[in-house]
């Protein structure tokens, strides 16, 4: 049973930090490219950072570059989202994903408001 498990979010003041967690199993984790996306309500899921298999190569969206950092534990079978200066634009459900060319895996996200 493939199990994405999202941990750490919760409510943090502009300018402050998060560290997002995400728990994989039931699949082979060290294959797979893994993801962080965000979404708020009424607005479409975004792609917030993206590590390879490896862990070798790391891509960011514009709007987070500098600020946050994905990294992966392949041993753990764990993909963490380091996220600092937290804006409230930030403000939205994290969600884990994993992918392997058309196989896709979502957990069930964890709620992080950035808010004064």
């Amino acid at each position: 049973q493939v199990r994405l498990v999202e941990s750490g979010g919760g409510l943090v003041q502009p300018g402050g930090f998060l560290r997002l967690s995400c728990a994989a199993s039931g699949f082979i984790f060290n294959i797979y490219d893994m993801s962080w996306y965000r979404q708020v309500p009424g607005k479409e899921r975004e792609l917030v950072a993206m590590i390879s298999s490896t862990g070798g190569i790391t891509n960011y969206a514009g709007f987070v570059k500098g600020r946050f950092t994905i990294s992966r534990d392949n041993a753990k079978n764990t993909v963490s989202l380091q996220m600092n200066s937290l804006k409230v634009e930030d403000t939205a459900v994290y969600y884990c994903n994993a992918q392997l060319t058309v196989l896709q895996y979502w957990g069930q996200g964890t709620e992080v408001t950035v808010s004064s």
